[in-house]
């Protein structure tokens, strides 16, 4: 079983007890557990896509929208991802006991900053049940134990996959308890994980912004948001058009479903009735929405496109609908990020390095594109191996949260028998 004990606190202590061991494993140890993983994966796939069938063929998967089933679906292909994922964080560099600086103090002291693991982390995340492996690898590699709490309706998806890792772990001489996992057993579960001061030493939720509220009415550990979405992707008057289609379509269309997919296009006034009619073209063919501003829906052409409302500037649609709007400047596109974004992803299409330069040191975000789709703000994609989330803060982490944001720092003084006068 991948639940170990019978209540949230009871849980959180067997994990706090398992991340002691784990932060002094040996990388050896912590690779042998990750590339155990991996084996089991590939070789327990039937049994992980016949929990995956029952949770999609369950009542409580048959309201979830499109993008959430397609989150939800597990596939040979995904679970053979999945193992490359966990053999990619194996073969990173273990970030327990880097050292970040070394000087010698007036004292004599040998003075160290050592990176060490956090200790118990807490993930709260929807229906992906790739999350379950993701966030076990980065934190094993890390030298952290993890409390998961995914979905009731990827309930037997999560299920079998923790206990994979588990084995795994047991199997390299490391605590199964440095991977638990929670059922998902209502709002008073989560608000009790989200109390646990003392055994919980980071919450991570995973969602939208109804997950992000529910946790900090209660939470009273240390949170680091996963949160949503809302990207844009501006073609600047300068963009190569042909380029700025294929941008703005892949944004949009190669995976709907996720966060750092786009969910708003502004076009520069200047290119708007060159650029418009053929893009919306593409974007219709590929299923997509559209509404619009004024400007933009004079500029559509035939193809003739919805009133975009004040509530859609601000929304994650997490599907194939999109917001469109025309503006006069790069200054005017920032003012509209800025004021409409969640700090995600930010992308400018343009041949213009000044144009280029001010989007980028104008928009708050956590990453930024210039002539490249929103959809690389992940994890993997910048040689993390995977990752929990992205984190739209400022504190701590920002961006994909991989293993060195699993991470603090300790001061560690050697000496010759100093006192202080």
């Amino acid at each position: 079983m991948a639940v170990t004990a019978s209540t949230v606190a009871e849980t959180c202590a067997a994990a706090k007890s398992a991340s002691r061991a784990l932060a002094s494993a040996s990388t050896r140890a912590k690779d042998a557990a990750l590339e155990a993983t991996a084996r089991l994966l590939e070789e327990r796939a039937a049994e992980i896509l016949e929990a995956n069938a029952a949770d999609l063929a369950d009542e409580r998967a048959a309201g979830l929208t499109a993008a959430l089933k397609d989150r939800l679906t597990l596939t040979p292909e995904r679970v053979a991802a999945m193992a490359e994922g966990v053999r990619v964080v194996a073969a990173l560099d273990d970030p327990v006991g880097e050292e970040l600086e070394r000087k010698t103090l007036a004292s004599g002291l040998d003075l160290r900053k050592l990176r060490v693991p956090l200790g118990v982390i807490a993930v709260v995340y929807e229906a992906r049940p790739n999350v379950t492996i993701d966030c076990a690898a980065l934190t094993i590699k890390s030298g952290n134990a993890i409390v998961l709490r995914g979905s009731h309706y990827a309930e037997r998806s999560n299920g079998a996959l923790a206990a994979i890792v588990r084995g795994a772990l047991a199997e390299a001489g490391l605590p199964e308890d440095a991977v638990v996992l929670l059922a998902g057993g209502g709002h008073g579960e989560l608000a009790e994980l989200a109390t646990q001061e003392g055994l919980v030493d980071l919450l991570i939720p995973r969602g939208g912004e109804g997950l992000k509220a529910a946790i900090k009415d209660v939470a009273t550990v240390p949170v680091m948001y996963a949160a949503a979405g809302n990207c844009h992707v501006y073609v600047h008057a300068d963009a190569d058009l042909e380029m700025a289609r294929r941008i703005a379509v892949n944004a949009k269309v190669q995976r709907p479903g996720v966060c750092n997919a786009a969910e708003t296009l502004l076009v520069d006034a200047a290119i708007a009735e060159r650029f418009l009619p053929a893009v919306l073209s593409d974007l219709s063919e590929a299923g997509v929405e559209p509404v619009g501003d004024d400007r933009a829906r004079a500029f559509a052409g035939d193809l003739g496109i919805g009133a975009a409302d004040d509530a859609d500037w601000d929304t994650e649609y997490l599907g194939l609908k999109l917001a469109v709007g025309v503006v006069d400047s790069v200054a005017d596109a920032v003012e509209h990020v800025n004021a409409h974004g969640t700090g995600h992803s930010e992308a400018i299409v343009t041949a213009s390095e000044e144009a280029a330069d001010e989007f980028a040191a104008g928009v708050d975000a956590a990453a930024v594109y210039v002539n490249a789709s929103t959809r690389f703000t992940d994890g993997f994609e910048y040689g993390m191996g995977a990752e929990i989330g992205n984190s739209t803060q400022k504190l701590h982490a920002r961006g994909p949260i991989g293993m060195r944001e699993l991470t603090t720092f300790k001061y560690v003084a050697r000496g010759s028998g100093q006192i202080r006068e």
